[in-house]
């Protein structure tokens, strides 16, 4: 028999039930991947607490939207897959098919090859922070030279992503962070500037190192307790990408701001840009590309083994010193 980490109702990570299951076939248009290793995500945390942009359809349920493992079955319909290959999933829509297990089935639209010369830990770890980035960094805000974009909770793998990304295409990458000594950390990793939070001047501060003009997006997944502390730095036309409420709550949008600036709040899911295929060939071929001329890299923070999942979760719950993806390894 498989193993499956499964949630019965939305009470959080706290509530997760390692059980035996049977694996499921196949259908037409999916495989199934025997999964190596999948990746933890705060997405996943708040669909536990039923506070993401989907729920589940029924209990029991899985977790996990980013994973990697070798195609075992091959269902009616599926071309261009080989057996016995290394996949990843790409992160979508999930609802019950999620990749906390042994084995997971997936709709082929939805999975690509491993990236060349990455573990299978490594594969699992860079598709949901490096497209959720790219889409809003490049596609959308059009990231170069004279671009002034805020990336708050800048050491979430997400933020982090973002500064890699803009710094490649040479935007003013700012960066938020709660701590001093995570500053280096934000540097190396392609901010322009850092601010630490506490700083009750923050839209003079974005203003100051924007030369007068202001962010002309911010990349923000922290909710209420930030939006209105820097709309007021929005630049002409600027764009809040808000994709996260780690604060808990919804913003009230600072409106008058956003009136002056001409500003539009974009609630941004990457789901709806990996279901769009001509989007998804962007997003893929940009990670593969920059993997391969090592303008990103894999940032793994720990692994565990499957037994210890909730453990894992525990941790990532935690305040942190060490920064990067969390992965669970099945030893399969």
């Amino acid at each position: 028999m498989a193993r499956e980490w499964v949630i019965n109702d939305y009470s959080g990570y706290k509530g997760l039930v390692l059980q035996q299951c049977k694996p499921q076939n196949a259908g037409p248009g999916e495989i199934r991947l025997r999964i190596e290793a999948f990746a933890l995500n705060w997405g996943d945390m708040d669909l536990m607490l039923d506070r993401y942009s989907f729920s589940f359809n029924n209990f029991p349920a899985r977790i996990g939207m980013e994973a990697t493992g070798i195609v075992d079955e091959i269902g009616e319909g599926v071309t261009g897959i080989e057996l016995g290959t290394r996949y990843c999933t790409l992160p979508y829509f999930y609802f019950n098919k999620g990749a906390s297990a042994d084995f997971v089935t997936i709709d082929a639209r939805y999975v690509t090859p491993a990236p060349k010369n990455l573990s299978a830990v490594e594969s699992a770890s860079v598709w949901m922070q490096f497209m959720t980035a790219y889409y809003p960094i490049v596609e959308l805000c059009k990231a170069a030279p004279g671009k002034h974009i805020l990336a708050t909770a800048a050491t979430s793998t997400a933020g982090n992503a973002a500064l890699n990304i803009g710094a490649i295409f040479g935007a003013n990458m700012i960066a938020t962070t709660r701590f001093e000594e995570n500053r280096d950390y934000l540097l190396e990793s392609g901010a322009s500037h850092v601010i630490v939070s506490g700083n009750n001047e923050l839209a003079a501060t974005l203003r100051q190192m924007t030369d007068g003009h202001g962010i002309d997006a911010a990349f923000d997944p922290v909710g209420a307790g930030m939006i209105a502390q820097y709309s007021s730095a929005l630049a002409r036309d600027a764009t809040i990408f808000f994709y996260g409420t780690l604060d808990g709550i919804f913003p009230q949008l600072p409106i008058v701001d956003m009136f002056q600036a001409n500003a539009t709040f974009h609630p941004y899911s990457l789901f709806n840009y990996v279901e769009d295929p001509q989007m998804q060939t962007k997003g893929t071929a940009f990670v593969y590309n920059a993997l391969e001329d090592g303008k990103l890299a894999p940032n793994i923070d720990r692994v565990y083994p499957m037994e210890e999942y909730r453990e894992a979760w525990e941790y990532l719950s935690q305040p942190r010193t060490k920064h990067g993806k969390v992965v669970i390894e099945t030893g399969l």
